[in-house]
């Protein structure tokens, strides 16, 4: 199906285990190509795993040009601001396929997350991270009515 745009129609779902292999191919191909960095298959696939047996610590959404046909994920994970009184819905692990990027498949996976977001008495906002250097993403966000934070973020990483 396409529409009055000329665009493909997408629908957004939320991931079940059988999408499991298309997300972990996704989160190995985001790595490689937004950071040069190769994920340990094993540990990747747990971790996907996790979530489906954990949905309180978030869940994956995908968006569809037909049944099976993923051309886009992202991952959702709460946090609690004691500030707010209110949870913080993360955006992470964002991959759209190169074919399909430009095409608002990320546009739609954000407009779902924020509709629901909204309606969500519990919800405060939604944030993400993104890489320095990839300004094409920051330049979406932007248009979509994010901006930058004063925060910078600092990991310890125990990898």
């Amino acid at each position: 199906m396409t529409s009055a745009a000329g665009r493909m129609s997408i629908s957004i779902r939320r991931a079940t285990p059988g999408d499991r292999d298309v997300l972990v191919a996704f989160n190995r191909d985001m790595a490689a190509e937004s950071e040069d960095k190769g994920l340990d298959r094993p540990t990747l696939e747990r971790g996907v795993e996790h979530l489906f047996e954990h949905p309180e610590e978030g869940y994956y959404l995908v968006a569809e040009t037909g049944p099976g046909e993923i051309v886009g994920a992202m991952l959702l994970t709460f946090e609690w601001s004691d500030w707010r009184n209110g949870r913080f819905w993360w955006i992470q692990s964002v991959f759209v396929r190169r074919q399909w990027r430009r095409r608002r498949v990320y546009t739609q996976l954000h407009a779902y997350v924020r509709e629901r977001a909204r309606r969500d008495a519990d919800a405060c906002g939604l944030r993400l991270y993104v890489e320095k250097g990839n300004s094409g993403a920051q330049a979406t966000y932007r248009a979509l009515g994010m901006h930058e934070t004063h925060y910078q973020l600092w990991e310890e990483d125990f990898t």
